[in-house]
């Protein structure tokens, strides 16, 4: 969910490598990495942030209780003691954003590793014992209903519950496994005690992996990098501090490409293993990394090997990943059993299922489908990839097949480049004000489309749901504030109506051992649609309105979030066919009023939800499994939806084709695409919405003068 701009920025009023240090009565001592992390955090969210909140000790009591939460999130570790004992330093973190030691860090870090430690004795004596599954008792799983353990006793008797209704669960998976297995298999015959220690077996192999790697995978910095974290966010949640593998990540997931060795790599137990090879990679071009080899080791040249055993597969990435031209040494066990180590220069790889795709769906109409996953924008290349330009090369090879409409998905896309969005709004219009930005106590100003030419001027439908956010909310909002789109999806977009700006923080203050400080994502402006409503919080609503199985992720809930306003509308003329959006929203509802599938799907949402508010959960083996029926029926009733929704007849453009070759995993990523979509009750609703409004927009089509 996240937006950059290249526009005019508030200026900084912090000089390159002149920072005041505050010491508090300390000694006078150069200060520590993160001591100058933090002090030049706390002036950027003072001099730049859009609406910076007061840092003081309220602040601070807030990024305090959200630092800890985060640490311990189901309140297994710290005691209530000592959350008492570091009460004194919740009031620290704002004197530590002013250049004292951090000390409010420091401890709080100190006592979560003598914690876990200390948990890390506790699973493996609870799981050495068979657990008693007759007797009624219950567990609470929501932290937010929990307090911390008032002791040591008392923190043993939560984990020995927890530990229990894990338990319970492998218990009763391999109770399933053995009803179905077959006369003669050695499952058929294993005992209910038998099956008991199987499970507490594989629940232990499970909290291995996780303290293995809160133990050794975890270390001071990654607590200072969420430390920051729990402070910027609580400026609002878009502002965020990036230690230097973030921010490569997040620059390369803008761009659509990074630099690294062209391998598909999963999770296997505490293993890391190759899935798949990208043609034309440096991994294909040396030739000896293959499918389905185990990745143990992996070292930067000639340095030192890191054993990631364990590691989850984002933590192998980063190491695996690097500056392009670079070496990167991976010791590799093959599936003929030999153990090898393998040299691979890095090299740019592009994410192709970053970029926009189209394709087209035959039936009542020929209608064009463009899938917008991000809005991405290569800042860093001038002839990188570009979502403005790319959607409008698939709107020119939809134009050439002659669809009658064309349908924009931008369902789960997060946002990205402002100037994309812009742009890409541009090829539906004629010129005129896209977005209004206003920066920090200054005026709105008018971002537009100056392009007098419309590149499509059929019918046009959006599709969003709730985890449609920021650049995706604009696009939409310009949209409908035109009258030239009809919305359809959830309730409303995910309401992020804020502007970020990336910082290097090193380029405040320079290190001399040549190591990074990492990167601010800063809030700096905010956004307004064309009507002068901003998106901020209350998000796009649409048009359509249907069904959502996503809910309570949006902006609004989050308490930190920044709140809605308005400013004055911009001038600007309605599209001069409007989409008759009530009309379409009336059929719609008669449609899924009387639809097998509509039907189905909102009752199995509606007990979707009722299960997620139950708080606390049986360990009594009869009471769970009776549970479970219950639980297990209503998500196979909501799998059923799928059954009664008709497929769709969804084919690629013949060029599209052509550009796959020979090559295997393009074929079969993009047949796994297109199969996605054929049974896609939320995209037959749009398809039939869009069926209605070409029907509706056809006796008006020879009026259009916008070509």
């Amino acid at each position: 969910m996240r937006l950059k701009v290249i526009i005019p920025v508030v200026l900084l009023s912090i000089s390159a490598g002149v920072l005041a240090f505050n010491k508090l009565g300390h000694a006078d001592d150069p200060p520590g990495r993160y001591e100058v992390i933090m002090n030049l955090v706390g002036q950027m969210l003072k001099e730049g942030h859009y609406q910076p909140k007061a840092i003081d000790d309220a602040f601070s009591r807030e990024v305090f209780n959200k630092y800890v939460r985060s640490l311990d999130v189901e309140k297994k570790f710290f005691l209530k003691s000592d959350i008492n004992r570091l009460e004194p330093l919740a009031t620290h973190i704002d004197d530590e954003l002013k250049g004292a030691p951090v000390d409010c860090f420091r401890n709080i870090n100190t006592l979560i590793k003598q914690r876990v430690a200390e948990a890390a004795a506790i699973y493996p004596e609870i799981l050495s014992k068979p657990f008693d599954f007759t007797v009624d008792e219950k567990v609470t799983l929501d932290p937010e209903k929990l307090d911390y353990p008032a002791d040591e006793n008392a923190r043993k008797e939560a984990w020995r519950k927890v530990l229990k209704y894990r338990t319970l669960e492998k218990l009763t998976d391999l109770q399933e496994m053995r009803e179905k297995a077959k006369d003669g298999d050695s499952a058929k015959t294993k005992t209910d005690a038998q099956l008991e220690s199987e499970a507490r077996v594989k629940v232990k192999q499970l909290y291995d992996r996780y303290f293995d790697r809160l133990k050794t995978r975890q270390n001071d910095n990654d607590r200072f990098n969420l430390y920051v974290n729990a402070i910027t966010t609580t400026m609002d949640p878009h502002t965020d501090y990036f230690p230097p593998d973030e921010k490569r990540a997040f620059e390369e997931q803008m761009a659509g490409k990074f630099f690294g060795i062209g391998a598909q790599l999963k999770e296997e137990g505490d293993r890391i293993k190759v899935v798949s090879i990208v043609t034309g990679s440096p991994s294909w071009k040396q030739g000896q990394l293959k499918a389905n080899d185990v990745i143990q080791k992996v070292a930067q040249g000639n340095a030192e090997p890191v054993d990631i055993t364990g590691y989850p597969v984002e933590d192998a990435v980063k190491l695996i990943r690097g500056k392009k031209g670079t070496p990167v040494k991976l010791t590799v066990k093959s599936v003929d059993g030999t153990t090898k180590d393998i040299t691979i220069v890095r090299d740019e790889i592009v994410t192709e299922e970053t970029f926009a795709k189209s394709a087209i769906i035959n039936g009542q109409h020929k209608i064009g489908y463009i899938y917008l996953p991000e809005f991405y924008a290569d800042f860093n290349d001038r002839n990188g990839a570009r979502s403005a330009e790319d959607v409008a090369k698939e709107v020119a090879k939809l134009k050439a097949e002659k669809v009658e409409g064309i349908i924009l998905d931008l369902r789960f896309n997060g946002g990205g480049s402002l100037q994309d969005v812009v742009q890409m709004a541009g090829l539906f219009i004629p010129e005129g004000p896209v977005v209004q930005v206003r920066s920090r106590g200054g005026d709105a100003v008018v971002l537009r489309d100056r392009d007098k030419n419309v590149q499509y001027d059929g019918p046009l439908a959006i599709m969003v749901n709730e985890y449609s956010a920021s650049a995706s909310e604009i696009m939409a909002a310009a949209m409908q504030d035109y009258k030239r789109a009809v919305i359809i999806g959830s309730g409303q977009t995910f309401g992020k109506g804020t502007v970020q700006r990336l910082f290097n923080l090193d380029d405040f203050y320079p290190v001399k051992d040549g190591g990074s400080l990492g990167a601010l994502k800063l809030t700096q402006q905010k956004f307004y649609r064309a009507n002068g409503g901003s998106t901020q919080l209350k998000g796009v609503a649409s048009d359509v309105v249907l069904p959502d199985p996503y809910y309570d992720v949006a902006e609004r809930k989050d308490s930190d979030a920044l709140v809605w306003d308005e400013i004055p509308r911009a001038s600007f003329t309605p599209w001069i066919n409007p989409v008759p959006a009530e009309a379409l929203k009336k059929n719609s509802e008669k449609r899924m009023a009387t639809s097998p599938a509509f039907k189905l799907l909102t009752e199995n949402l509606n007990t979707l939800k009722k299960l997620e508010k139950q708080e606390t959960y049986s360990l009594n083996l009869q009471t769970f499994k009776a549970e479970q029926k219950t639980n297990t029926a209503a998500l196979k009733k909501y799998d059923a939806v799928n059954d009664k929704v008709k497929e769709l007849s969804i084919v690629n453009i013949r060029s599209d084709m052509e550009k796959l070759g020979n090559d295997s995993s393009k074929i079969a990523r993009n047949k796994d695409w297109i199969k996605v979509r054929t049974k896609d009750i939320y995209l037959d609703e749009a398809v039939n919405v869009m069926n209605d409004l070409i029907a509706m927009s056809l006796p008006k089509m020879e009026r259009k003068p916008n070509r």
